[in-house]
């Protein structure tokens, strides 16, 4: 097995596209332009900082050839571990930096993760877009939001075939995700079931209740730390909290939206267990 340590970055010729270096060593470095170009085979492991979503088919490609790879899930971290080992802010002292981070701060992986992160970073673009629409209209005339509205409807209707998409491919990929509509009584309600399938790839992981409490932010900050959490996963829950208990977001408390969170993880785990006691077909 060989670790690969790999650093994303923009090219400096066209800040657009992004270059990949890496090495096994620390001492040897090399680049590619793409995931699929990495030398690596089945068992080995890649540790990268991110993975755009550009270069979703070449780790998909890397996945199928049997690579694990694994992203960080902070990186915040490379800075401090650079400042502290005095690292030079380049693409080789971050792949330096990234091989003195422990493992528990990577993320493994799958492709059922990165096709419907794909899908739902398309979904969120659309949905912060619209909320830019939404304020400006408020500002405008009446006149003036005549012309914008036709905009803002057509928006909406890309938002929804886009929301149908992923709870179709949730329901496909994630065998509990149907279960969970129905338990949660939100069939049919598409921006709801968008939502939970916004949750599927981090609820499907071995997490107990606390880490993803944690993860969305539903605990109370120590003093005079700041507060670290997933902010747009956190905006998902309080939609489908919004929308499971029929109220507004106005109304919406933090109590609950770890009610929500707790049925969901709960529920989601007699599915597991339940796949998990089936006798084998044969």
């Amino acid at each position: 097995m060989v670790r690969y340590y790999a650093d994303v970055h923009k090219t400096k010729k066209n800040r657009e596209d992004c270059r990949i270096t890496y090495t096994t060593d620390g001492v040897s470095f090399k680049h590619v332009d793409s995931f699929g170009e990495f030398p690596a085979g089945p068992g080995d492991q890649v540790f990268v900082d991110t993975i755009p979503p550009s270069h979703t088919d070449g780790v998909i490609h890397l996945l199928r050839r049997g690579v694990e790879v694994y992203y960080l899930r902070r990186l915040t971290l490379i800075k401090k571990i650079g400042m502290e080992l005095r690292l030079p802010k380049t693409a080789r002292g971050d792949v330096r930096a990234l091989m003195r981070i422990d493992d528990r701060w990577f993320r493994k992986v799958t492709e059922d993760f990165l096709v419907m992160r794909r899908m739902i970073l398309a979904y969120r673009s659309l949905l912060k877009t619209h909320q830019q629409l939404l304020n400006k209209y408020k500002a405008l005339s009446e006149a003036e939001r005549n012309i914008l509205r036709p905009a803002i409807k057509s928006l909406e209707e890309q938002m929804e075939v886009m929301a149908r998409q992923i709870a179709v491919e949730a329901g496909v990929r994630y065998p509990a995700y149907n279960r969970l509509v129905d338990g949660l009584g939100i069939r049919g309600n598409i921006k709801a079931e968008e939502a939970l399938a916004e949750l599927m790839p981090y609820i499907d992981q071995p997490m107990g209740l606390r880490k993803m409490i944690n993860l969305l932010g539903l605990f109370k900050p120590i003093h005079g730390k700041k507060k670290i959490y997933d902010g747009r996963l956190r905006k998902a829950l309080q939609r489908l909290t919004a929308s499971a208990n029929n109220i507004r977001s106005l109304q919406l408390t933090a109590k609950k939206e770890k009610e929500i969170l707790t049925r969901i993880w709960m529920m989601y785990r007699q599915e597991a267990l339940g796949r998990l006691a089936m006798p084998a077909q044969g």
